[in-house]
């Protein structure tokens, strides 16, 4: 299996308006396949004999409502029963009949004592989309410190899904609600170890930029060049991110020396284990809203105008 097939079935599926048309994905069918040996001998299942005794004792159901109204006959025809009786030994009243009010009243009493039948139980529907708390950290942000609403993406430099979002996607952001004041964009660290090798020291190397406040224009350059060193070797890999950072006149030394640090190393870490502990499987995984009323989740690399009807909501 190809590394780009292993991404596909890992990382969160992208919505086929938001694909090129160089990048559509197909699923493959599996046919069932029928074993039955057609030269094997078939057999006939003989009919069943019932030969169960009509004279065995059966049990009959009887509906509550059914049951109901055979009690209120019994009741009348043993009040018919002890009218009859108080005639016989004189305690009838002089009228010589029962009276439709003591009928009544018979009915009334039997009904009065039938369970009242009970509300079925409703099950509670979902109000909306489910709410997550999660932290912006200390993490590097991008637009006006006060914006009403935070999007925070937990992403994987090596990630094609990740790449296709920067380039398609976040400039959209960027334009109508990153530069106008009402969204502020963080970025959080979750490299897929598993399917992306080289993705961890991308971050780091991330991160140690960012000590030296060259964070984004080395976020950008890695997923421009994704395709140069995604597939290097360790060494090289090291000696590629060094030489992005000397193209962005960052301190060398300083960096270099930043890229054994344990620090920098547990704040990747610690991305990651927010980011599972939100939910989030595979990247890019999003988190919009605000630290006030909490976030709502946006998975895959999705077209602008999904962030664009999540945001808006938000800022009515």
């Amino acid at each position: 299996m190809s590394e780009e097939n292993k991404e596909s079935e890992k990382i969160a599926e992208v919505p086929k308006d938001n694909l090129s048309p160089n990048e559509n994905q197909k699923v493959a069918e599996v046919p069932k396949i029928d074993n039955t040996n057609p030269n094997e001998n078939q057999k006939t299942e003989s009919p069943k004999i019932d030969n169960t005794n009509p004279n065995e004792n059966q049990t009959i159901t009887i509906k509550k409502s059914t049951y109901a109204n055979m009690l209120k006959a019994v009741v009348v025809t043993i009040a018919i029963a002890a009218f009859l009786g108080g005639y016989l030994t004189g305690s009838m009243d002089s009228s010589g009949s029962i009276t439709s009010e003591e009928i009544k009243a018979a009915l009334a009493e039997v009904e009065a004592r039938q369970p009242s039948p009970q509300p079925a139980q409703q099950t509670a529907q979902p109000t909306g989309p489910q709410i997550f708390q999660v932290s912006l950290d200390d993490d590097p942000m991008k637009g006006d410190p006060d914006a009403p609403v935070t999007i925070i993406e937990f992403s994987d430099f090596q990630c094609p899904f990740c790449s296709r979002f920067y380039q398609q996607t976040l400039p959209q952001l960027e334009e109508i609600y990153i530069d106008t004041g009402k969204v502020k964009f963080v970025y959080r660290d979750m490299p897929l170890d598993s399917l992306h090798p080289n993705a961890r020291p991308t971050h780091i190397a991330a991160e140690c930029a960012d000590e030296q406040g060259g964070f984004w224009d080395y976020h950008d350059l890695l997923f421009e060049n994704q395709g140069q060193w995604q597939r290097l070797s360790s060494s090289e890999l090291s000696s590629t991110l060094v030489e992005y950072a000397s193209d962005l006149r960052l301190d060398t030394a300083s960096f270099e020396s930043c890229l054994s640090s344990q620090e920098i190393a547990d704040e990747v870490n610690k991305d990651t284990l927010d980011a599972r502990k939100n939910g989030a499987t595979g990247t890019p995984t999003f988190f919009i809203g605000n630290e006030k009323d909490g976030f709502e989740k946006l998975v895959g690399a999705q077209p602008f105008s999904a962030f664009q009807l999540t945001i808006d909501n938000l800022l009515k």
